[in-house]
């Protein structure tokens, strides 16, 4: 039986930190981001659905997925938000499934408890971080303006959202050496927790 730690929190909180770190641990880290452009690729069902719910404006030239467009839409109305994770997130949880083969996992998906994805979790971490450093982060990573960083931001849970799910929080508040320790020890905490059971 594989032990699966489910890893989310807001957008820009610093969860890739986390996946280093867990990755130095032996653990095999199963991207939902990455599964979420394989799950859309062009000819694929989820790329259909995406079409049917949000029109072939979200498409470039080639046919493919316009990730900035469908972004810009998906994010501009908490609707189009649940939209957009109502059509994927069935063609993403299928990929999931297929990558948990393996003793150790660390599942990064930030819509977890949204796709239901925590139902296959044995415990789950919560990276959280204040709104300033989030806005700095997504801005740098995405090479987005600030203004489409902050849409980015409403259109996700408030930190309290994670906070009542889980009672793994971790607070990204602090140099990164310390605050993979932290996360070091949690880990390593809550694996010999599970190896004890």
């Amino acid at each position: 039986m594989s032990f699966v730690i489910g890893l989310t929190g807001p957008t820009g909180a610093g969860k890739s930190s986390v996946t280093t770190v867990a990755e130095e641990l032996g653990f095999k880290v199963v991207d939902c981001d990455k599964l979420a452009r394989k799950a859309v690729e062009r000819g694929s069902a989820g790329h259909g659905a995406l079409m049917l719910a949000f029109g072939t404006e979200i498409l470039n030239r080639e046919g493919e997925i316009n990730r900035k467009k469908l972004a810009e839409i998906a994010f501009s109305t908490p609707k189009n938000t649940e939209l957009l994770n109502k059509t994927v997130l069935p063609y993403i949880m299928m990929l999931v499934r297929e990558e948990i083969d393996c003793d150790k996992v660390l599942l990064d998906a930030p819509t977890l408890f949204e796709s239901g994805a925590d139902n296959l979790c044995d415990e789950v971490i919560a990276v959280i971080s204040d709104e300033k450093t989030r806005l700095d982060r997504i801005m740098a990573r995405d090479n987005i303006d600030e203004e489409a960083a902050l849409l980015r931001i409403k259109a996700g849970k408030p930190d309290e959202f994670y906070i009542e799910k889980t009672d793994n929080i971790v607070y990204n508040d602090c140099e990164l050496s310390v605050f993979n320790l932290k996360i070091q020890k949690l880990i390593t905490k809550l694996l010999e927790e599970h190896n004890n059971v």
